[in-house]
């Protein structure tokens, strides 16, 4: 009898200790190779430490859960429980996730953290009405303009096959009268080598994951915008966890973004000598080119305003401060 209390006993220990750990998927668009993904990847030891144990995350990268336009729908309605996007994709959604994709307003790290802190308010508030909590946001590397041709001016811009992976991007080439096709970061790759697309804006680390040296040779350095990635949760699963586990999350979540902000800007500079090393042409924008795309920033800051309204210039004029 005693022995059959004990081995009772045992197999309801291990039951209460599988019950206490909880697992979770988190969906990303990004390659295991890409400095968001090494930064994510800490981020879940990070979490695994300071829990104990009791919340295990499995990492999904390079869109082979969801693609990038499905991840937010899938953490808002708990397909699953966290997840990384790029918040100007879903710029169509409401203003606010464009905003740091709006160009020349923020174009260095410390404006990007700036305009990111002008925004974090409103931008958890929104997420809130939407089943998300934000858990913490990495800026992408300046923003840059890979063609093939010489480009001078906007002029030179004029029917190019473009890349256009948010509504930034594709305001972009409508105002730049440039062809836009719609290709996410896991299909730039073969979209290069078969000539579906022959330039886009983005960052060096996109340009050296995708190897768009191969197929591109000029990097044209604009700095145009920061956009920011999100790590979020669905918030009915982070109130689900307990108090302590709630903390070792957060907890791991501040350390992530400290050390990604930092991760970008150091990579920044490595990721161009990588993209010159493989005999892409680093080149500073002329001054006529930079012209032509303050204009279209103009452009786009006043699409921007009016869309979003007196909660959008208050943000706006708060980063200005």
């Amino acid at each position: 009898m005693l022995k059959k209390c004990l081995v009772t006993a045992v197999f309801a220990g291990v039951a209460i200790g599988a019950s206490a750990q909880t697992k979770w998927d988190l969906p990303s668009a990004y390659p295991v190779s890409n400095f968001h993904t090494e930064n994510l990847i800490q981020f879940i030891a990070d979490v695994d430490k300071n829990s104990a144990g009791k919340l295990k995350i499995q990492a999904h990268p390079n869109a082979s859960l969801f693609k990038a336009p499905e991840i937010k729908r899938a953490v808002q309605s708990g397909q699953v429980q966290a997840g990384e996007v790029i918040l100007n994709n879903f710029e169509n959604e409401n203003p606010l996730f464009g905003l740091d994709g709006v160009p020349f307003l923020a174009t260095s790290y410390g404006d990007a953290f700036k305009l990111y802190q002008a925004q974090k308010p409103a931008l958890e508030k929104l997420l809130a009405a939407s089943n998300i909590k934000l858990l913490y946001t990495v800026p992408w590397q300046p923003q840059g303009m890979y063609a093939n041709k010489q480009v001078n001016g906007a002029a030179d811009m004029v029917g190019l096959k473009w890349r256009a992976y948010s509504p930034a991007t594709l305001r972009l080439a409508e105002l730049a009268k440039a062809q836009p096709v719609q290709i996410q970061a896991a299909e730039l790759s073969q979209a290069l080598a078969t000539g579906v697309v022959d330039s886009y804006m983005s960052s060096s680390s996109t340009g050296y994951d995708s190897k768009t040296y191969e197929h591109i040779k000029n990097f044209y350095n604009v700095q145009a915008w920061l956009p920011k990635n999100m790590v979020m949760v669905n918030l009915r699963a982070f109130n689900g966890l307990d108090k302590p586990t709630q903390e070792a999350l957060l907890k791991a979540a501040a350390a992530a973004e400290e050390r990604g902000w930092k991760l970008s800007q150091e990579k920044n500079a490595w990721y161009l000598d990588q993209l010159k090393a493989r005999g892409m042409n680093i080149i500073e924008p002329s001054a006529t080119l930079n012209a032509d795309f303050r204009k279209m920033g103009d452009t786009m800051l006043a699409d921007w305003l009016k869309k979003a309204g007196a909660d959008g210039k208050a943000i706006v004029d708060a980063y200005r401060k």
